[in-house]
């Protein structure tokens, strides 16, 4: 009978959610937290309040208007980010990772695991991806541009410069992402916390003059404002979302921090510094209705605007490099989980595993945010397009934290219905707001969006049906062991076939043993399963099936934070019998040559696209670290 034995415990990753951090470690880890999680939050209030004037063009500077739109800033806030991410979305803890896939995981952890529940969960999570590469081409654009926009208040014959230096600034910061963020990283978080205590205090002399600006905090103002202007209300919320774009950044970002650090961040500096700011700005349009022009800059000192703008730059490029950072790291997730074609991924710190870099990402991106920059012209323009792909990802958060609370937590229907239900459709009103700006330029993002989930879904049903094709008629693997005695030569070493099926004899091994007629002394089939989980605990990584007459079976389990190495999988074998010579082994690959087929199983533009995507994905020798001189391919021809 075979025999199945897995893998002992090995050095796991340190779950960085828990509360037992030390003092030192916890401050150290709130600061940087203050770099990477609220960069993007962070630089809001240089257009939000601006744009919330400027974009409707019919929104008088009046004290009903700025006391309304500061009431709806605040609540804003207080619901979205703090009730909803820092206090509720965060407890969502995944193995220490947060981001939509791994609530996306939690939420089918909680179910009855029926087919239906996980494609719905699974389209959710392909959903929120998709968006979030729109949120990742604006947020550098915006930031960056709004930033350096402030020479034109410092000087205005400089204005002009404006767009040449943002495109200077963000190509240099896309260049330079292959050395890796770790040297930069350090100084991150010493320039945000300085960045929002210039907020902070810039605001609250803002607020010393004009105190009366403090009753925005009642929400009768902002349920006032409403009932007042109706329908420009609505226009008006497409403006406020901009206050809160970032959010999902808390909890996407989990897993480098940990919830305390996030919150403490929140709670003792970010959220103090973005009120002081914002109702500064608000003091100061109450003082002076003209200062709508640009109220950020308008609110310091003149002699201070020129280092507030250098200081701004330094805190969009620091925003710009987390959304970007987070880019990466999620599309590693997705090539992990299937759900995009392999890629080149390089890891630039040898200690933290989330410092990545994807040479085909940054140059898509690089490409887009260019491309954004210089067709929409100013930050003003760009404004129309940012906030839908951000609030249409928020309100995928509600739904799956709903499905966890009911499935995990226990809470009943009725309690997760009144909460998240109440919190969703919160972010369903700033979606409908910013569906509004659609013609404007909110198609960008959503055309971003669609093609992304067109290509994700594309992919994976293009691999089932290669899946399909490859293995419908394949031989089993208890047949051929029948017939392996009858195989004229075994030769001495090892073999390593990867297959997706390990029931099955892998093309690979009859295509080697038609044409060189030998078997190895020692075959191992091996398949490499990667879970939707963040990381696989050591004790379920390795499984080890021996089938006789020299064959084994190795099923290698990895999760979408892991780093798939084949090698390395084989030398843990090892300790349960299975000793392998690496350096007396060869691995095996079928390589599928794709052809359109006369009767296919996709759509036509899918076939197109499918054999394109696997024309243009990583060999799987580089994917799975194979040393190149051990690999031997084998090709063969299927229509798709």
């Amino acid at each position: 009978m075979p025999s199945t034995t897995t893998l002992g415990p090995a050095a796991g990753r340190t779950d960085p959610s828990q509360p037992a951090t030390p003092h030192g470690r916890l401050a150290a880890m709130t600061i940087a937290a203050m770099g990477v999680v609220y960069g993007d939050i962070g630089t809001s209030p240089l257009y939000s309040v601006r744009e919330a004037f400027g974009h409707t063009g019919r929104l008088a500077v009046t004290d009903f208007h700025v006391l309304g739109i500061l009431s709806l800033v605040f609540w804003a806030l207080m619901l979205v980010v703090t009730l909803k991410y820092v206090v509720l979305i965060l407890r969502a803890d995944h193995r220490g990772e947060g981001g939509v896939l791994a609530l996306a995981t939690l939420a089918l952890a909680g179910g009855d695991g029926s087919a239906r529940r996980r494609a719905l969960i699974t389209g959710l999570a392909v959903m929120g991806l998709a968006l979030f590469y729109g949120d990742g081409l604006i947020t550098p654009a915006i930031s960056v541009l709004s930033a350096v926009e402030g020479l034109g208040v410092v000087a205005p014959t400089l204005a002009h410069w404006s767009l040449p230096l943002a495109v200077l600034v963000l190509t240099a910061l896309f260049l330079a992402q292959s050395r890796g963020t770790g040297k930069v990283g350090r100084i991150f978080g010493p320039i945000m916390v300085l960045w929002f205590l210039t907020l902070g205090v810039l605001g609250l002399a803002g607020v010393v003059q004009e105190p009366r600006v403090l009753l925005a905090v009642d929400p009768r103002y902002a349920l006032a404002f409403a009932v007042e202007e109706g329908w420009l209300l609505f226009l008006v919320l497409g403006t406020v979302v901009l206050a809160v774009t970032g959010a999902e950044a808390l909890y996407a970002d989990m897993g480098h921090f940990g919830r305390r650090p996030i919150r403490i961040a929140w709670y003792g500096l970010v959220l103090p510094g973005l009120l002081l700011n914002y109702f500064g700005q608000g003091a100061l349009l109450l003082r002076d209705p003209a200062a709508a022009a640009n109220p950020f800059y308008l609110l310091a000192p003149e002699a201070l605007r020129l280092p507030l703008v250098v200081l701004a730059t330094c805190a969009t490029i620091i925003a710009s490099q987390a959304v970007i950072s987070g880019v990466f790291s999620l599309t590693r997730q997705a090539i992990q989980l299937g759900f995009l074609p392999r890629m080149a991924i390089l890891h630039t710190s040898a200690h933290t595993v989330g410092q990545v870099y994807i040479p085909r990402i940054n140059a898509l991106l690089l490409t887009g945010v260019l491309v954004l920059v210089l067709g929409f012209g100013s930050s003003s323009a760009l404004a129309a397009a940012y906030g839908i792909s951000v609030t249409g990802a928020m309100g995928i958060d509600a739904i799956l934290a709903l499905v966890v609370a009911v499935g995990l937590w226990r809470w009943g229907r009725v309690r997760a219905l009144l909460v998240f239900g109440g919190l969703f459709l919160v972010d369903m009103a700033f979606f409908a707001a910013n569906a509004l700006k659609i013609p404007q330029g909110g198609w960008f993002p959503l055309l971003v969006a669609g093609l992304v989930y067109l290509t994700v879904l594309t992919w994976r049903r293009g691999r089932g049906v290669l899946y399909r094709r490859l293995y419908q008629d394949a031989l089993p693997v208890s047949l051929f062991l029948e017939r392996a005695d009858r195989t004229p030569v075994r030769v001495a070493g090892t073999a390593v076939f990867l297959t997706g099926n390990l029931g099955t004899v892998p093309h690979a091994l009859l295509h080697n043993l038609k044409h060189n007629k030998v078997l190895h002394e020692r075959v191992i089939l091996m398949t490499l399963i990667m879970e939707e989980v963040p990381t696989v605990a050591p004790e379920q990584r390795l499984q080890v099936e021996k089938l006789g007459k020299g064959f084994f079976c190795v099923t290698a389990r990895f999760g979408f934070m892991d780093e798939p190495d084949v090698p390395r999988a084989l030398e843990a074998c090892r300790a349960y019998g299975l000793a392998v010579d690496l350096d007396e082994t060869s691995y095996f690959l079928g390589r599928e040559t794709l052809v359109p087929s006369s009767r296919p199983d996709l759509a036509r533009w899918q076939e197109g696209l499918f054999i394109a995507l696997s024309a243009t994905a990583l060999p799987a020798t580089r994917f799975f670290r194979l040393p190149p001189g051990r690999v031997v391919e084998l090709g063969t021809q299927i229509e798709i």
